[in-house]
């Protein structure tokens, strides 16, 4: 089979997030996950998307939120291991 000699378009960086999906949302530590999901919310503040574009970013969005949360959880459980569970409320003054 002859393979295409037709150029294939360029994917902007912009355009990877929304063709990613949830793709890949599991390996990202919490850091890499808040900062794309940082993204994600300016690029949504600030750019005219059309509606596919700005539900696939969404989606994407809420899959790293739900990331966030399960490290954070994560953590919080280690933290109780670690302490013995006799962690103390945080009382601001």
């Amino acid at each position: 089979m002859p393979k295409s000699s037709a150029p294939k378009p360029a994917v902007s960086h912009r355009r990877a997030a929304v063709v990613r999906g949830t793709n890949g949302v599991e390996e990202l530590n919490y850091e890499a996950a808040f900062a794309e999901l940082e993204s994600i919310v300016a690029a949504l503040e600030s750019d005219q998307r059309s509606l596919d574009e700005s539900m696939s970013l969404y989606e994407r969005g809420q899959a790293l939120v739900k990331r966030c949360a399960e490290l954070l959880d994560q953590a919080e459980l280690k933290v109780k291991q670690l302490s013995g569970n006799d962690l103390t409320e945080f009382e601001e003054e």
